[in-house]
């Protein structure tokens, strides 16, 4: 959009945003429309012209301004805006956008309006805010002076399509061979964490796995903010709240884990682990909840442990009861990453305890590039006491 174009837009919004609030209406798409004929005397034009443009002020008023083409396109991911830039990732790396946002004005007033249609402040005694859209949307906003150069605003977008395992074996993200190994850990229910760095597609995953569960179980989902939709018939979701500009009122993961061991869970999933609730969880896996998940930060496997370990300091699980815990209530590690060329399963490996101590050591039994290492009689094991086929590839080590 030239300046001119988002100079008159603007103009518009400002005269349409009097006339609402003139009138005293709340912004409908009828009163928008009707708001969008008497202020730019559109009276003569057709009724896709008339749509057009109160589309483009609704963007400017309720929405995401310049940014909703973005957020409208199926393979954009993330989009970043660095005070007047616009960075955007669909699935390749980050590159730089031609959309125009402005001036840093424009973007902090398109920040706080963002955050205050999620009930967020967002001003300069409270310069950042984390919030989420209706849509699903991640925003988070950064302000001067913290924002040296902002504002800064983050949006990781939210896409209803849910994926299956032949989908995602299409895409090139998981090998063909390796599929059924995946299929197997599900199966089984061996309880597995899906890890990987930012970005990496870890609850894209992790959804599709869920998506394997059996129809006859239920599945008790454990969110900080609500992502996963997995493809299946028995899902029941819980979602974190944050306290509000009293500091009250807060609803931590761990109250939520708390509450999902009393609703009868087959599978509890934590969306992701960050804190203290890993605590609750593997209690949780170590009483009868067989099949659990969540998805965790990690760069590689190996440092699993001691994520866990720190996650597990957070709850006040000592470093020799953690690792006893860890060793009895997870089995697997599934580990993703993103490349250039998309995100991929990296490497599937299975928890071993290692040493005097028992500590635990992730061993691999499939690496992207390697094949299959030393953990794949381990998890034949697993899989065989379990009464689920061991998939031809743990019995093609190379």
């Amino acid at each position: 959009m030239s300046s001119i174009a988002r100079d008159s837009g603007m103009r518009l919004a400002e005269r349409v945003r009097r006339h609402i609030a003139e009138e005293r209406v709340e912004a409908t798409p009828g009163a928008l429309i009707s708001a969008v004929r008497h202020e730019a005397e559109a009276s003569v034009l057709g009724d896709t012209a008339v749509l057009r443009m109160a589309g483009r002020v609704r963007d400017q008023l309720v929405g995401a301004g310049p940014l909703a083409p973005l957020l409208s396109d199926p393979s954009v991911t993330d989009i970043l805006v660095n005070g007047g830039e616009v960075w955007v990732d669909r699935g390749r790396g980050l590159e730089r956008s031609t959309v125009d946002v402005g001036g840093p004005d424009d973007v902090r007033r398109l920040a706080q309006r963002l955050t205050a249609a999620c009930g967020r402040r967002l001003d300069d005694g409270l310069p950042y805010a984390d919030a989420r859209l209706p849509d699903g949307t991640r925003v988070h906003a950064v302000l001067p002076p913290i924002a040296t150069s902002g504002p800064y605003l983050s949006l990781r977008t939210f896409r209803q399509r849910p994926y299956t395992v032949a989908d995602l074996v299409e895409c090139g993200t998981i090998p063909p061979a390796v599929a059924p190994v995946l299929e197997a850990i599900v199966a089984a229910r061996l309880a597995y964490l899906v890890t990987g760095g930012t970005g990496a597609g870890k609850t894209t995953l992790l959804a599709t796995l869920l998506g394997l569960v059996p129809p006859t179980e239920r599945i008790v989902l454990v969110e900080d903010a609500a992502e996963l939709r997995p493809v299946h018939p028995h899902v029941v979701a819980l979602q974190a709240r944050t306290s509000n500009v009293e500091g009250a009122g807060a609803v931590t993961l761990t109250d939520l884990v708390r509450q999902a061991l009393r609703m009868r869970p087959d599978r509890l999933v934590i969306g992701e682990c960050r804190g203290a609730e890993i605590a609750d969880l593997l209690t949780a896996l170590n009483t009868g909840h067989d099949g659990g998940a969540g998805t965790l930060h990690a760069n590689t496997p190996a440092d699993v442990p001691a994520r866990l370990e720190a996650l597990g300091m957070l709850g006040g699980l000592p470093r020799a009861a953690l690792h006893a815990q860890v060793n009895a209530a997870l089995q697997v590690i599934v580990q993703v990453r993103r490349r250039t060329q998309g995100r991929v399963l990296d490497s599937i490996g299975v928890l071993y305890p290692m040493g005097e101590d028992r500590r635990t050591t992730v061993v691999p039994v499939w690496q992207r590039g390697r094949g299959t290492g030393p953990g794949t009689a381990t998890l034949s094991r697993l899989l065989t006491e379990r009464g689920v086929p061991v998939p031809p590839i743990l019995g093609a080590r190379r």
